[in-house]
């Protein structure tokens, strides 16, 4: 990018997007300029986490029994104070509160933010990337009644916007409004987010897997059938590279470019899963399947699931669209008798 004509900023991006989708609200694109103000600022600190003292354990667990960091925490109130008072959201949810944050009822808007803060926080005292994930859905409940859990309970097919942040070597932020899924990398030198990946679309077939195969003993016949293939290969499916970083975001991004399915499947241990439909699963769904990929549960999509309870937990199958529909018919298939 050497001249202006070459330069298109998330801003410029947005008021295009906006010309192009008269349905779309200025309200909306302006909460998105919240979130890039918010990601500029949990940047900055991320950046100079090993400078200042928010490194480390803040000695408090979060609602699912995690340790919370420093910069978990930090990044919680960042978001939250970029959009709270803004007139543009009714009610946030975050994995680390145990109940949602209902604005003010003079303050309320017309959407509602679900976001985990800083996912795969506990790797940042080894430096490894991380990121936020955020899902942006529109109010249900009116505004007599005042917002409520409701407004947040809603299937994942309801989503207006998803994306999540990068902090690795660059800071992206990949977003969908339902329209594809584009990318725009930190420029630290002017401050914005420059447009570096347009119409992303994850390849039909990838090149890797990512699991924790330390659970493989804790996993049913079905899953570790699935992840073996994955690794040798058979007859029908090319064996495929293992890449696990433990932060969702970083594997998900990668596997995304470049072709590749991730799995945290159910096990004996975390029988409903580890992964948090509203925050995690759902809005990376909406930008896998926005992209061309797919997201289940192992035998739902994850779309289509109806949430009952704020920090609900799901398996999670997610990337390359031809992976997704392999290792879902294995799980889904009913077991073999013995």
């Amino acid at each position: 990018m050497d001249s202006l004509t070459s330069v298109v900023t998330i801003e410029r991006f947005i008021m295009e997007q906006e010309r192009l989708h008269p349905e779309a609200t200025g309200e909306l694109s302006n909460l998105l300029y919240d979130l890039c103000l918010a990601a500029k600022i949990i940047s900055r600190q991320v950046r100079r986490a090993g400078l200042t003292d928010i490194l480390g354990g803040s000695g408090t667990l979060n609602v699912s029994g995690d340790l919370q960091q420093k910069l978990d925490m930090f990044a919680n109130e960042t978001v939250r104070n970029a959009v709270q008072h803004s007139g543009r959201v009714c009610i946030t949810a975050s994995e680390e509160d145990e109940t949602p944050r209902v604005c003010p009822r003079e303050e309320q808007g017309k959407y509602v933010l679900l976001y985990d803060p800083l996912d795969g926080s506990m790797n940042i005292d080894v430096n490894v990337s991380i990121g936020t994930i955020f899902s942006i859905h529109r109010r249900v409940s009116g505004q007599q009644e005042g917002a409520s859990d409701r407004d947040c309970l809603q299937p994942g097919y309801r989503q207006v916007v998803a994306g999540y942040i990068l902090y690795g070597s660059s800071t992206m932020l990949v977003y969908t409004t339902g329209a594809g899924v584009h990318g725009f990398t930190l420029d630290p030198t002017i401050g914005e987010f420059l447009l570096s990946h347009p119409r992303i679309r994850t390849p039909d077939v990838g090149r890797y897997y990512s699991v924790n195969e330390s659970n493989w003993n804790r996993w049913s016949p079905a899953v570790q059938r699935v992840v073996a293939t994955f690794k040798n290969g058979d007859g029908a499916v090319v064996a495929k590279n293992a890449r696990y970083i433990g932060s969702l975001v970083a594997d998900f991004h990668r596997n995304l470019i470049s072709g590749g399915i991730f799995l945290y499947p159910a096990d004996s241990r975390s029988p409903e899963g580890k992964l948090r439909l509203l925050y995690e699963a759902a809005p990376l769904a909406f930008v896998v399947e926005q992209a061309g990929g797919a997201a289940t549960d192992g035998r739902r999509r994850i779309l289509d699931i109806s949430p009952t309870t704020i920090h609900q937990k799901s398996p999670l199958v997610i990337g390359s669209r031809a992976d997704v529909e392999f290792a879902t018919g294995i799980l889904a298939a009913p077991p073999v008798p013995v």
